[in-house]
């Protein structure tokens, strides 16, 4: 039987017309305990008085007992969407139903098949809301003090869309402020429409995602000439969440290099990619 519990919308900003941040409050006790990069599930009642549920990527970090963070895009075409409509029409103090975290696919890494430590660069590629799970993680890794290097690339088709770009800004300016030592952070963002009169300020990355991965005329990719090195198999585990386009965008560069996902993995048990997609 599906244990529904029941929460406060505490906050909702709204980005968009059709992209919103939104925070929850458990109607009884504090936040559950979850892993950074898992899911909740969240339902109101349809048209017809059945419920409808959803779920959704958790952006805030398991250390967070107070409130459940989510960034979400009404679903419009080709139909509106039966959740994120009615979820749009929500105003702060309104209530709805949840259930638990959820969900394994975006598990952060802690250790190699051998049963050491994984201290691989995490690079974390999210396309629209799929950034969601890969802001908890950064604040999770911070609060815990992880060494581990991690590298967020965002894409989105406009600037208004980079819904978490003070946070993660903010995020690096402290790791380049602390040397990279105990904090080593770094943030990317790439926009697929830069030639639209409402991205005309933006100067960093033109294309959609995954061009990070793409190899220059040096045969160098942005990412490697980012960190300063060759992406390999041994020092670096990437993290994928989007649209299917998105993640079989970033596939079509990293299966040539030889990395393989975690769904494929090799007889040892090895991979280099865990990913989770949507639509």
């Amino acid at each position: 039987m599906v244990e529904e519990n029941k929460a406060t919308v505490s906050y909702v900003q709204l980005l968009k017309e059709d992209l919103m941040i939104m925070r929850l409050v458990p109607r009884d006790g504090p936040v559950p305990d979850f892993e950074a990069g898992q899911f909740i599930t969240l339902g109101l009642p349809g048209d017809d008085g059945a419920p409808v549920r959803r779920a959704y990527s958790i952006a805030s970090s398991p250390e967070n007992k107070e409130f459940i963070e989510l960034v979400i895009r009404w679903v419009r075409k080709p139909i509106p969407g039966r959740l994120t409509t009615k979820i749009f029409d929500l105003k702060e103090g309104d209530e709805i139903s949840w259930l638990k975290p959820a969900g394994t696919a975006l598990s952060i890494s802690e250790e190699l098949p051998d049963g050491s430590p994984d201290r691989r660069r995490i690079v974390c590629i999210g396309g629209g809301t799929g950034i969601a799970p890969f802001i908890s993680f950064a604040q999770h890794l911070r609060a815990t003090d992880d060494p581990r290097e991690i590298i967020v690339l965002q894409g989105a088709s406009y600037i208004d869309e980079l819904s978490y770009k003070g946070l993660l800004t903010s995020l690096e300016d402290e790791s380049r402020a602390r040397g990279r030592k105990g904090w080593d952070f770094r943030y990317r963002a790439a926009i697929s429409r830069p030639g639209e009169w409402f991205n005309r300020s933006w100067g960093g990355q033109s294309g959609r995602v995954e061009t990070f991965l793409r190899p220059g005329e040096g045969g160098t990719s942005p990412l490697e000439e980012m960190i300063g090195e060759k992406i390999t198999r041994t020092n670096t585990i990437f993290y994928i969440c989007g649209w299917q386009g998105t993640v079989d965008g970033v596939m079509q560069y990293l299966k040539p290099a030889g990395l393989v996902a975690e769904k494929d993995k090799r007889d040892d048990g090895s991979f280099e990619i865990k990913y989770e997609s949507y639509g």
